[in-house]
């Protein structure tokens, strides 16, 4: 039931308190942004900060990506349950090990224990998606190992990097003497670092201003008035049981029947609960795409955020009024060493975010989300090699230059920028420039496909096509995309968005299509193209708004066949290729296919 707010609660100092946290995790972020080396940090910002009270509660996580911040405080109790009370002032931790609350080996996280007046009051985190961490292949993300040992990650379960501030250089030369770009990874490392450690200072500044009582009595009162605002959301929803399901494409060789996924959703409105229920899948298999706890949480918290109001923040206090149920030994959540979680942090979890959002849409016109594009390929590709524009320098980087398309939502199209759905829009697409001046390729295109949203009411994001061709040395490109054989699907008579496919093209022309894993070696004048699933429409496409569906033919999203077929929409005028001034087309839109 409904928990009332404390007599003492005073709204305008809590949203002040509140605002301040937040920019205290903004400036943690722009710290790790500026200061990083790899560019899948500092250009695409594949990391995530938050701040988490001493007795593991996710306080603030600002624009955190989904995938990172809901299991911060699975991370903060590792920490807790390793050192117990040897916790100090000037200690840092790092913590990438997926068995014990963190989402894949490939995520750095930095733990750093704030004390106020001699008590451990919070814990700064800074998460980090490293370019390389010592696999056996050079990518993060290994889908075709067999176990831990078969990806090679180095792991470091809540391991204390600082005492006293000073380093642990025995860390620090196992990292080096392990990882292709040591330089590269060092950066990163001090930035992960410094990032916890600019929050250290501010929380104590904040408590040396408002006194540590009141701030005591501010995280009480913001957690309490956040479950408060779910409780109000949950009781405006129909009791409901149901169960969705969706499918991760075959991996060649490996699992030539895909992954079978089911979740059910219980809402109950007179409890304000919500129950997640991922028990009935398969058991870990013998592959990197098993989700750890921290993942799976991740993602099926996220699939239930991305339905609720924006109002709702997402924190503890609404944590409270969400309970999932996972399975030991199952491929969602608690795989059991050494099961490897190396792609925990997409393709499955993309899946499981998208049953879920989903599932909500079945519930009422007014929840939910279709299905957002999956599959990180060829835009997403870990890429290596020599660069012989700077004396054969070894590189290791993730590029993020393509993007798959948004769901459809009840009031608005899909995002052309969303990326897949653990990131949900809040990563940054790469500056194709700036890629091209760190990496020995040349980016030939990368542009929306026209007409491959799902249409509905409210469509889906377009696929992003691309392609990529070797300047001079040669490039390893490595990734894993999901989403070649099962596309998003649309949600409440939306259609599905299309599916993703990539090509190697050779000097003379000839085209290879490629499998869903791809490893592969491009040569001076070969290229890569290719493009990345589309979003799910939402909602039956005949009652879009004819304006909509003629703007969209006008900017390129949408094609003149497909308004006509999928819209019921018949352009009688004429479009000039050069030109697409609305004034061309004049009034000749009728509605009049079925």
């Amino acid at each position: 039931m409904e928990q009332p707010v404390s007599s003492s609660f005073d709204p305008f100092l809590t949203a002040i308190i509140a605002n301040r946290i937040d920019s205290i995790i903004r400036e943690m972020t722009n710290a790790m942004l500026r200061s990083a080396r790899s560019a899948v940090i500092n250009s695409a910002r594949d990391f995530s900060c938050s701040i988490v009270t001493s007795d593991n509660r996710l306080l603030a996580s600002a624009e955190g990506l989904p995938i990172h911040i809901f299991g911060s405080d699975l991370l903060t109790s590792a920490m807790q349950k390793f050192h117990g009370h040897d916790l100090r002032e000037g200690d840092c931790y790092l913590h990438n090990d997926p068995y014990n609350g963190n989402s894949h080996p490939a995520d750095h996280a930095f733990l750093v224990p704030v004390f106020i007046d001699g008590e451990h009051m919070f814990t700064a985190v800074a998460k980090a998606h490293q370019a390389d961490i010592g696999n056996a292949l050079p990518t993060t993300y290994m889908a075709g190992a067999r176990d831990q040992y078969a990806e090679g990650a180095l792991i470091f379960p809540a391991v204390r990097v600082q005492r006293d501030y000073k380093m642990n250089e025995d860390i620090v030369r196992m990292c080096r003497a392990r990882i292709r770009v040591p330089n590269q990874w060092y950066g990163d490392f001090l930035a992960g670092i410094g990032s916890a450690r600019i929050a250290e200072r501010r929380l104590k500044e904040l408590c040396g201003k408002y006194g540590k009582e009141q701030i005591r009595a501010f995280i009480n009162d913001w957690l309490d008035y956040s479950e408060e605002l779910m409780v109000k959301a949950l009781q405006q929803m129909p009791r409901t049981r149901l169960s969705n399901s969706g499918r991760h494409d075959a991996l060649p060789g490996l699992l030539p029947d895909g992954v079978p996924l089911r979740v059910s959703l219980e809402i109950d409105p007179e409890a304000a609960m919500i129950e997640i229920d991922l028990t009935e899948n398969v058991d870990s298999l013998p592959v990197g795409l098993n989700l750890s706890l921290a993942s799976a949480s991740a993602a099926a918290v996220a699939g239930v955020f991305n339905s609720m109001s924006i109002r709702v923040p997402r924190n503890d206090g609404s944590f409270r009024r969400i309970r999932l149920r996972f399975r030991e030994g199952s491929i969602l959540g608690k795989p059991r060493f050494p099961h490897s979680c190396s792609v925990s942090t997409t393709n499955i979890a993309d899946r499981v975010v998208n049953v879920v959002q989903s599932a909500f849409a079945r519930v009422s016109a007014e929840w939910g989300l279709a299905e957002g594009g999956v599959g990180v390929g060829l835009g997403f590709a870990v890429v290596s090699g020599n660069d012989h524009r700077y004396g054969a320098t070894s590189y290791v980087n993730q590029i993020c230059i393509g993007s798959a398309g948004g769901p459809g939502s009840p009031s608005a199209d899909g995002w052309p920028t969303y990326s897949i759905p653990v990131v949900a829009g809040l990563m940054y697409r790469d500056s194709i420039e700036i890629d091209e001046l760190k990496h020995p390729f040349e980016v030939e295109y990368c542009r929306l496909k026209s007409g491959t949203g799902g249409a509905g009411e409210f469509r889906g994001g377009p696929a992003l096509e691309m392609s990529i061709t070797p300047k001079d040395s040669p490039i390893e490109f490595i990734w894993n995309c999901d989403g070649l054989e099962t596309a998003p699907k649309g949600v409440r008579g939306g259609r599905d968005g299309i599916t993703s496919q990539h090509w190697l093209v050779s000097a003379d022309g000839a085209a290879e299509e490629l499998p869903s894993m791809v490893v592969r070696t491009l040569q001076k004048g070969e290229r890569l193209r290719g493009w990345h699933t589309s979003g799910g429409g939402y909602g039956n496409p005949l009652a879009r708004d004819v304006e909509l569906v003629r703007k969209d033919v006008l900017e390129g999203y949408e094609t003149i066949e497909r308004a006509r077929d999928l819209y019921g929409v018949v352009f009688t005028g004429s479009i000039a290729n050069d030109s697409l001034a609305v004034d061309e087309i004049g009034t000749a839109l009728l509605r009049g296919i079925g």
